[in-house]
Formats: C-alpha cells, structure tokens, sequence
C-alpha cells in the first residue's frame, strides 16, 4: 500500500439562582423555591459536569488550566453555598454575579484570575415537535401499529422497516414513546431529532493568494470493477461544479424535497465535494474513476433530521455508494439511525462522520455511533480551537479548505472540512491501489493521529 499523502493546508462568594428548579444530566438538582440542592453524582470528570451545569444554568463558567477531579457526592436538602462545596471538595470556587449579563462561576486551584479557560456549554438536544421514528420487527403490521398508538404514519421505508410517525400534540407523543418502547414488536424509537445547520462559507477577498482549481482526470470505471468507489455525499443540495470536476459528480438524488434556488454561493455539498476530490487527486496522482453521489437531506430547510438523514444514507446505499460521507452531527444519538448505519457497515461500507464544532469531549452522532470513523480538526498540526476531542474520535485532518464556484474563491472550516478530506483520502488510495476498507481505515487512523488537547 503506497502512504498516505500529508495535507498541506494547512469567579467574595455569591449565589445567584434561577427562578425555576434545575436538573443536570448527572443527578444535580438546584431547588430555588427552597434555596436547597440535591445530587447523586457519581465518579463523573469535572470538565463534563461543568459543561453540563453551564447549560442547565446559564452561568459563564471558567476553568483554571490542569484543573480536574471526579466529582462524587451525594446529599439531600444542602444549603446552595454548602452544596458547591460538597461537590468541589478540595477544589477553590466563587460564584460571582453580573449586574448585566450571566453569573460567572471560577473554578481553581490557586487563584481566581487564573481561571481563565471558559467552559462551553455542550448544546442540548431538539426534535422535531410530535414526531417519533421506529424500526419494527419483520412482519410487524406498521399501519396498524400507528393506529394502535393515535399516530399517522407521515413517511416509511419498508425495506429497512422504519416509520415516521406524527401525533396531535407533545403529550401524545410522549405517552406513545413508553408504550412503544415497551412493544415486543418494536426494534427501536426515538424522537426525530434535529441536525445543526453546516458551517457557512466565507469569501475570500480580491487579491488574496490562493491555491490553484484542482486538477483531477476521470478515468472511467470499468464494469464489475472491485476498485470502483462510489462516495455517498450526504449533505445538502448541491450545485453544479467548475468543468473539470463535474464529470466526477453523478446525478444528484433527495430525501428532503426541492430545495428551490440555490443561489450563488456555494452550498455545504458543494464545498464538500471539492475538499473530497482534492484528497483524491493528492491520493491517486491526479486521475480517479470515482464518482461522488450527492444526496439532499436538508431540501429547501437550514436543518436535517435523524429521519431524512437515515433515509438518505440509504438512498445512497441503494444507489451504489459504497463509502459515506456524512459531515454533519447532532448531540442526540438515535437508535434507529444507528440502526440504518449499522446495516450499512454490515454491508461492507466505510463510514466517515463529522466530530463537531464546539471545543468540548462531548459525543456528536453519527460520528460516535461504533465503527463510524469520527474525524476532527487540525490548524497548523494541532487541535483546532473549535474542535470536538475525546475518546470517540478517530483521526484528525486539517479543517481548511479553499473552494471555488466559477471564478470566485471561498474558504470553509470545520470538522466538515476534515471529514471530507477524509473520504476523499481513503477513495484515492482505494482507486489507485485497490487495498481494502480495513486496511484503508486502519493506516489512516495511524497517519491522521489526533493531537493532544
């Protein structure tokens, strides 16, 4: 196998609380018609559990750097003041309020001003009001099964076995939820959960030196070829490219509707599929017969979901893709998505998944779901500030690239960015020397190692 090509690119103590009770994930409970607090938290890294209480509080919170413990208490009806250092323990702490903005609080083990490593809040969850997916077992009647439940059947794939299911309000949907979860004949449920918008794309100005168009020459596919890939460029809508590079772009398909106009500027899958045929072009010296088929989970929307998301991944599957490109994220992980993923990776397809673009070890989904090769961003050979780390990521590239629509050039970073020279570096190796997936995979996560954070 020939190597890898490198990328070029390069808180005196106050306590302010809220006017409503709130709950972290780990068991905190702030009560503020009380002014007393409860937890059960057990062995959970500090980093996390504040990433967690600056969501559910609001408060700017700041870190003193080399900061950590576990955080392990349990208590019942504490004071708000005794209940902090309970969980801090030996930890230094001040909560301090701002007369115009949000608490801040400071953790620290020497001084205050040396906190100064903010903390930034994991973003939660949404879904899409009143809507529930489902994989039912074979043979399940799903019509019946909706009616069973007061829901509508909105979309289906029969031939993975998944339903969207829409109901009359938020109650409904929530009642449904248990009783689904607890019929025999359901393989998973989940709400369907909403995907962040993709990063936009910035201008480059006049007279700015930029690299070159990428040069690539088709080579067309033969038949039944074991090395032909197909990459699965699950995104948005896609615009037409520059001449040269059009050739490489099939007949885009959708599972999101018309997306309308699509304007001038380019799209998220138009800015992708350029990084992916760059790392192509690098990987294979110039020449690939791949093909990259564009499929629109976004449509005419800002936002995806889970549901158009699954649905798309399989088009792309049904449509020949045998690798997948996926640079986008939620921090809901779905079961039933993991379930259209799983089965394609039991198919034999290689997977790579966007890590996300807030600078915390939160999971993002798919890119966490096993064996999904989950990338993330460089800058100048380090983590990028931006950048998702942790330990469900995979490898990391840079998260830069130059584009072009006509003759006007742009930039776009993220973790999308470096997914997409991803796929592209496996589908060059894979054309030129025809090695297999694992392997592929395998020297990748060697080469693309993930800096320390």
């Amino acid at each position: 196998m020939k190597n890898l090509y490198k990328l070029q690119f390069g808180l005196a103590l106050a306590l302010v609380l809220l006017a409503t009770p709130v709950r972290a994930v780990n068991g905190l409970i702030w009560n503020t018609n009380t002014d007393q607090v409860d937890a059960d938290v057990r062995g959970m890294h500090l980093w996390p559990f504040l990433e967690d209480l600056a969501h559910k509080t609001g408060w700017h919170i700041y870190v003193e750097p080399g900061t950590d413990k576990l955080v392990s208490t349990k208590f019942k009806g504490l004071p708000a003041g005794e209940a902090l250092k309970m969980v801090f323990g030996d930890l230094n702490f001040a909560l301090v309020p701002q007369t115009n903005g949000p608490t801040s609080l400071y953790v620290f083990l020497t001084s205050m001003q040396n906190a100064t490593k903010p903390v930034v809040t994991r973003k939660a969850a949404t879904h899409v009001p009143n809507q529930l997916m489902v994989k039912l077992k074979p043979g399940t009647d799903a019509d019946a099964l909706a009616k069973a439940v007061g829901a509508k059947i909105v979309d289906r794939n029969d031939k993975l076995g998944i339903y969207l299911l829409q109901f009359p309000d938020a109650a409904a949907t929530d009642a449904a939820l248990g009783q689904l979860k607890a019929n025999p004949d359901v393989q998973a449920v989940d709400y369907n959960y909403n995907f962040e918008p993709p990063p936009p794309v910035q201008t480059v100005p006049s007279g700015t030196s930029v690299p070159p168009q990428t040069s690539l020459k088709l080579d067309p596919p033969s038949d039944n070829n074991p090395c032909n890939v197909v990459v699965g460029l699950v995104d948005t809508p896609i615009q037409t490219l520059n001449p040269d590079l059009a050739p490489f772009i099939l007949k885009p398909i959708s599972t999101a509707g018309d997306p309308g106009p699509l304007g001038s500027t380019p799209t998220h899958a138009t800015a992708m599929a350029q990084p992916i045929l760059n790392a192509i072009a690098q990987a294979s010296g110039g020449h690939s017969s791949a093909k990259i088929l564009p499929v629109d989970v976004y449509g005419a929307s800002e936002t995806t979901t889970s549901w158009n998301v699954a649905v798309g991944i399989q088009a792309a599957v049904d449509n020949g893709a045998n690798i997948l490109n996926l640079s986008l994220g939620s921090p809901a992980d779905s079961a039933v998505l993991d379930s259209v993923i799983k089965q394609a990776q039991a198919s034999g397809i290689l997977i790579f998944a966007a890590a996300g673009n807030q600078p915390v070890n939160s999971p993002t989904y798919p890119a966490a779901i096993p064996g999904v090769n989950a990338v993330t961003a460089t800058q100048q050979g380090q983590l990028a500030p931006y950048a998702n780390y942790g330990s469900f990521i995979d490898m990391a590239l840079p998260g830069t690239s130059v584009i072009y629509l006509g003759s006007q050039a742009y930039v776009v970073e993220g973790t999308s960015v470096s997914t997409a020279y991803a796929t592209g570096v496996a589908t060059g190796t894979k054309t030129s020397n025809c090695d297999g997936w694992t392997q592929i995979q395998n020297s990748m996560q060697q080469k693309f190692v993930v800096p320390a954070k």
